[in-house]
């Protein structure tokens, strides 16, 4: 009898920038918790619906889950951004206490990635899919623009 080593019925195959949010997220884990959770697991708070967001307030502060999250998946850009151009990038999150702010993906001198974020309570996406969608587009914007200006994100 052989056996192969096919991943297991309940396993789904996860594209390289989810899979690089839950690298993310087992690696900012500092008890090991996350550490025999499915990825599909670690990925369901990203998931939110748009009647799930219509009930999360915006008036009060955003809750340190959500900023860890917010932080998982721009860190996420940045990894892959750093994988694909060989420059090393950094995040910088800069959230208010009301939501707003923004997210800096930088590498040397560098501006990447510059997003708004609004209601960052409310941080999410209504399926993996657009979770993913949003991701690639981010680090592709963000390959382009340093394989522009290798020179400055270099230095």
């Amino acid at each position: 009898m052989t056996t192969t080593n096919l991943p297991a019925a309940t396993e789904t195959v996860i594209s390289p920038f989810l899979k690089a949010i839950t690298q993310q997220i087992r690696a900012n884990d500092p008890y090991g918790t996350y550490r025999n959770w499915s990825d599909e697991l670690l990925l369901k708070p990203y998931v939110v619906s748009k009647a799930q967001k219509r009930e999360i307030s915006v008036e009060g502060d955003v809750d340190p889950i959500t900023k860890g999250r917010i932080l998982a998946f721009y860190r996420a850009i940045a990894h892959r951004i750093e994988e694909e151009t060989g420059l090393l990038c950094q995040v910088v999150i800069d959230l208010s206490h009301e939501g707003f702010g923004w997210a800096l993906v930088f590498s040397s001198r560098l501006l990447v990635v510059s997003k708004t974020l609004r209601d960052a309570q409310r941080f999410g996406f209504d399926s993996l899919e657009k979770l993913e969608a949003e991701g690639a587009k981010i680090v592709e914007s963000g390959i382009n623009l340093a394989n522009r200006f290798p020179e400055v994100g270099k230095l």
